[in-house]
């Protein structure tokens, strides 16, 4: 194993035992107001960004900040290369960077604050920032590593790249395979039978690599469950119907953290280590942000939120 990668496993490892976890997501989510929870949030790691944040979506932005901060330092304590492990996990900064460039309902384009900074865990965004049109970006999507979203509407776009994530990563990071094919499983029932609507041709091929040929054409939710891989019915298993979605969305967090934590258990330095210790850090970010939610509502916790902690 290269000193980098013993460097970047180690450093890894600190930055999951500074991060406040369960019990600090019990106190943020306690309130009993949102100015509380902020102060208390800026008390920890997060408060490189949180200390002026003054409302919820301030204070949200403030904590996935700091993950991506936190990703791009552990990127540069790995071996030259290390950062292509880290970019696929981190691609939904650069989705979300890609949001502020869509129309709003009304046909404008919303204020945004101020895109990501993600240094070497970018995809293509240098590219996509330039995008004048929808037709553009999606241009710039077919030409980059994300691939054709099939439509250039803002819905096709953002499923695109969320399926496109999730087929990256299967790709890239073999540890997570896992957690990849039980993101499109989640994003293929959503669209299909929540929301209603038949994803783009090359959405399905992106899901069809994950979850074979059957599942991203299924005809109603029982048939999905049916005919998903055994290595992917776990997502749904005991969960009945599209209205339960998400209760899968809580045991997709809970396996990543349960996988994460083993995998930097193992006392190895290596890739294994880093990618467990993103995961863990990951769902911290999750369980914090709706911490804050929760303090936003007077101190009442959510069902998901509950579920997590």
């Amino acid at each position: 194993m290269s000193a980098g990668w013993v460097a970047g496993a180690v450093r890894a490892r600190a930055l999951v035992g500074r991060y406040p976890g369960a019990q600090g997501a019990r106190e943020i989510a306690r309130g009993p107001t949102l100015d509380d929870a902020l102060r208390r949030l800026a008390e920890t790691p997060y408060g490189r960004y949180a200390r002026t944040a003054g409302s919820l979506p301030e204070g949200q932005r403030a904590i996935a900040a700091t993950l991506l901060w936190h990703l791009r330092v552990l990127a540069g304590w790995l071996p030259r290369g290390g950062a292509r492990l880290l970019a696929p996990l981190a691609a939904g900064f650069e989705m979300a960077n890609v949001v502020s460039l869509l129309p709003a309902p009304d046909g404008r384009r919303a204020q945004a604050a101020e895109p990501y900074r993600l240094g070497a865990l970018e995809t293509a965004w240098r590219t996509l920032a330039t995008a004048g049109t929808l037709a553009e970006l999606r241009a710039a999507l077919t030409a980059s590593p994300w691939g054709d979203p099939g439509d250039e509407t803002p819905w096709a776009l953002l499923t695109g790249m969320r399926m496109a994530a999730a087929r990256r990563t299967a790709v890239a990071v073999p540890s997570a395979r896992r957690w990849a094919q039980g993101r499109a499983v989640l994003l293929t029932a959503r669209e299909l039978f929540v929301h209603h609507r038949s994803l783009p041709e090359s959405v399905r091929h992106d899901a069809a690599r994950l979850l074979g040929t059957r599942a991203p054409t299924a005809a109603s939710y029982r048939e999905l469950r049916q005919s998903l891989p055994s290595a992917a019915r776990w997502i749904l298993a005991g969960i009945d119907e599209p209205g339960e979605l998400w209760r899968a969305e809580v045991r997709w967090w809970r396996t990543v953290e349960t996988d994460g934590a083993a995998m930097v258990r193992e006392g190895r330095h290596g890739p294994r280590a880093v990618v467990g210790a993103v995961a863990l850090l990951s769902v911290d970010v999750w369980r914090m942000r709706a911490a804050l939610e929760s303090a936003a509502r007077g101190g009442r916790p959510g069902e998901a939120f509950d579920a997590l902690v």
